[in-house]
Formats: structure tokens, C-alpha cells, sequence
């Protein structure tokens, strides 16, 4: 299924679709202090991201696509590290009032990186962000898990045949 074939940015899903990477025709690059988020990532989902501070990314954000992204990371100059991000309102959760990009940086940290200022080179699209429900239209947490581990297989086998910047 290619990306102009999926469920559009914040339709119900029972069922994860298919999907690939598409080559941004641009890369978009950011940079923004990391600070703390909703306390999902790491400790509900087990997948920890690098909240960036909306107000360091000027317009950057707000030009975005809402969807899910791959590319680079580093963290206070040091890397880079293959990364997913999420951008957009999280529909799944109610509690997201503002546009937000949420990376997880597939590497493993020894302590959080608070405070540290974060570069980020988007570099393809995987897919639109969803809202994860079950056949009666409630919440299914086991498909939101089951689509954060496809977005991290499929963005960091997509960047392991491409060179880092």
C-alpha cells in the first residue's frame, strides 16, 4: 500500500495497513531543547521520546505534514542516531491540544537527556497518525504497541541502507 493509499491523518484504525517509507523530495531539519512530555513514551509505551520545545522550532513545525517520520538525531552534538518521530496530536489520547513532534531515537541512553538541545533531520514518511481502536470503536492499546514497534522496524530498516549525514 503506498502512503497516498492509506487512512488519512486521524482516522480509526482495527487493522494496521501496510506501509513503507517514502524519501522526503527535501530533508526538513529542526533543533529545540528536549523537555519533558506527557510521561507516556517511556513509561506506558515503553518507547521513550525526545519531547523538543515548540517554542525553539519556530515555524518548522506548524509547515509539517501530521504524520510518523524517519531520519537522523543528535543529541547535544553527539551521534547521529537513527530516529522515528511522531508529528501531530496523538488522536488516540484526548490530552494533546497542540500540534507536538515526539522522536525516539533508536539507540539506548544511560539517563535522560533533559535540557539537551536535540538536531533533527527528518528525511522520509512512513504514515499518517491514527487513532487505534477496537471493533466497538474503543482504545486498543495493543494495536498502538503493535504499530510503535512496525514504525520502528520499518523507518530503522529504511535508514540502515542510507548514509547518516
Amino acid at each position: 500500500m503506498t502512503v497516498d493509499e492509506l487512512p488519512p491523518n486521524g482516522a480509526e484504525v482495527s487493522v494496521l495497513p501496510s506501509y513503507g517509507l517514502r524519501t522526503l523530495p527535501e530533508a526538513v531539519t529542526m533543533s529545540a531543547t528536549v523537555v519533558e512530555g506527557f510521561g507516556r513514551g517511556g513509561k506506558q509505551l515503553g518507547c521513550p521520546t525526545a519531547n523538543l520545545k515548540k517554542d525553539d522550532l519556530g515555524s518548522v513545525l506548524d509547515d509539517l505534514e501530521r504524520g510518523i517520520y524517519a531520519g537522523w538525531a543528535t543529541v547535544d552534538g553527539k551521534g547521529p542516531y537513527k530516529a522515528v518521530a511522531s508529528v501531530g496530536f496523538n488522536p488516540t489520547f484526548t490530552d494533546v491540544t497542540e500540534k507536538v513532534i515526539e522522536p525516539h531515537l533508536l539507540h539506548v541512553f544511560d539517563e535522560d537527556f533533559y535540557g539537551a538541545r536535540l538536531k533533527l533531520r527528518l528525511t522520509g514518511y512512513l504514515r499518517p497518525e491514527w487513532k487505534f481502536v477496537d471493533k466497538e470503536k474503543n482504545f486498543n492499546f495493543g494495536l498502538l504497541m503493535e504499530a510503535i514497534q512496525s514504525d520502528i522496524k520499518v523507518g530503522g530498516d529504511a535508514l540502515a541502507s542510507v548514509e547518516p549525514p
